[in-house]
């Protein structure tokens, strides 16, 4: 079984801030859930270097637009590397493979009578890099997102043909029982696009003639691609394309494209029209999210608002902020990050519900069996692990399918609480004194329920996860028990043995005041 996901491919006028972060962690996550489940995943992200913001920050910072985005990429590189992301490949769009990607889809669309030439007037608007209708813009007549009054450009351009795509788009998107069936999440934001799209679609100019920072088109080197569609041939790139032959060319097309939703009509549109007007399979599903305010202010570089995921890791860790940025906000809607939002996430689930639970069961262990996993007797399975392992099943498992990270990481907190609950009921401490049988399989009970725990929580804290699972003397590495486990079923042989020596946990995770 195959899984390809990708991040959108990040543009590099700007530095690395949260809301990068925030679509990059989602897709690790999914990634690594995906890994630990068996399939044999190939998760993209990237960097979109060509076109004239990028032409004129390097310039503002006196360097050739290669030396910038040599530099820039490197940072996002840094930020991924910080964030434990465990990309399969990060694309660049200045590379030769991509160019001449680029170019076979450019040649192939032309050769099909799909690309012609006109000329074109229209408003432009800087910040999107995109030509704009007047009803696309706000009642002030400004670009929604920018806030800047798009400018009259006119010249002449070589046209996708985009509106022959019209029905076919709809017929995909709309029909689930579709071959090509593109699924596009949440509902709203399908509903957004199909309604727009029944309103027809027009010709889209697919090149620049008076920028030189770009791919140059293959049948007339006076123009260059439009940046728009050089970046979107970047998923189809890094499997190979064109040489179907490729070994990574069995992960075409892509399951899931994960998103904000200023691009998701480039991505749902745009990008499949290309996509079949090559004879190419189109993506399976696309996944906007919202965007971010920042304590109730739009995140933007001109107010100097932007959260660096590097502040945030200092302030938190690397994985609870991992955690933290997917449970505190669904995947899908707008959301607001607040400093005092995730202190308190952090302190209610982290510190106060796992790391607590953590520091009181191995504090347990000390106490009564000197940091050795109590021996028990009966059933292989406690009553607590299969209440543990029903939430799981049944509640995480399904979450996670549907992409709902933040309701995943509630399953999660519900399966700690359990045990966390089941500690006040079976009060141990007073076991200890009546019954030491039964104080061991009630001791053992709570580390072989935290064991399976840790392998549903690794793909969202992966080193913590790992360090958890040694104190808790459980065998090997998180990862690959918890590959062992979904491909073998619920033995308990990979968890915490009766025997082993335990370690000190420590204070896991130091209250935020």
């Amino acid at each position: 079984m195959k899984f390809y996901i990708t991040t959108p491919i990040y543009y590099l006028n700007d530095e690395p801030h949260i809301g990068h972060a925030y679509t990059t962690i989602a897709a690790d996550i999914m990634a690594r859930w995906k890994k630990i489940r068996g399939f044999d995943v190939f998760f993209l992200t990237g960097s979109d270097e060509h076109g004239a913001k990028i032409a004129a920050a390097a310039k503002e910072k006196g360097k050739t637009p290669q030396e910038f985005t040599d530099e820039m990429s490197g940072k996002f590189k840094e930020i991924w590397k910080l964030l434990n992301i465990s990309y399969s490949d990060f694309i660049r769009t200045t590379e030769e493979r991509h160019i001449k990607s680029v170019q076979t889809i450019i040649q192939t669309l032309y050769d099909n009578g799909l690309i012609y030439k006109n000329k074109y007037e229209a408003l432009y608007c800087i910040g999107c890099e995109k030509f704009m209708s007047e009803k696309e813009l706000d009642e002030n007549g400004l670009c929604p997102y920018h806030k800047a009054k798009p400018v009259l450009q006119s010249e002449e351009n070589y046209f996708f043909k985009l509106s022959q795509f019209q029905q076919p788009l709809l017929e995909r998107i709309t029909d689930p029982s579709h071959k090509e069936h593109l699924e596009i999440c949440p509902e709203e934001r399908k509903n957004e696009i199909t309604g727009k799209l029944k309103l027809g679609l027009e010709d889209i100019s697919v090149s620049r003639a008076a920028l030189s920072w770009g791919i140059p088109l293959p049948f007339d080197k006076e123009q260059t691609i439009y940046v728009w569609v050089d970046a979107l041939v970047n998923y189809i790139t890094a499997t190979g394309y064109p040489n179907t032959a490729d070994a990574l060319y069995k992960f075409w097309p892509s399951d899931i494209h994960l998103m904000a939703k200023d691009i998701l009509w480039f991505h749902s549109v745009i990008w499949p029209a290309i996509l079949m007007g090559c004879g190419l399979p189109i993506p399976k599903q696309i996944y906007s999210h919202g965007f971010f305010t920042i304590d109730g202010n739009k995140m933007s570089k001109s107010l100097g608002n932007a959260i660096s995921p590097r502040y945030l890791a200092d302030s938190f860790g690397i994985d609870p902020l991992r955690y933290l940025a997917v449970s505190l906000i669904p995947f899908g809607p707008d959301g607001d990050i607040s400093y005092s939002a995730l202190k308190a996430k952090y302190n209610e689930d982290l510190a106060d519900n796992l790391g607590n639970l953590i520091s009181r069961v191995i504090k347990m262990a000390a106490k009564y069996f000197d940091l050795i996993v109590p021996k028990a007797s009966g059933e292989e399975s406690s009553a607590l692990f299969k209440s543990v392992k029903n939430v799981l099943e049944n509640d995480f498992e399904s979450e996670m399918d549907n992409f709902q990270l933040h309701k995943a990481a509630f399953a999660l907190q519900k399966a700690l609480t359990l045990i966390n609950q089941q500690i006040e009921n079976d009060a141990p401490w007073k076991l200890a004194k009546t019954d030491r049988e039964d104080l061991a399989q009630k001791i053992f009970s709570y580390l072989q329920s935290i064991d399976l725990i840790l392998i549903y929580l690794f793909p969202f804290m992966p080193s913590l996860s790992q360090k958890i699972w040694t104190i808790c003397a459980a065998q090997g590495s998180v990862e690959e028990s918890a590959k062992q486990y979904f491909k073998k079923g619920a033995s308990l042989s990979i968890f915490s043995k009766a025997g082993a020596k335990l370690l000190d946990s420590g204070i896991l995770f130091p209250k935020k005041v």
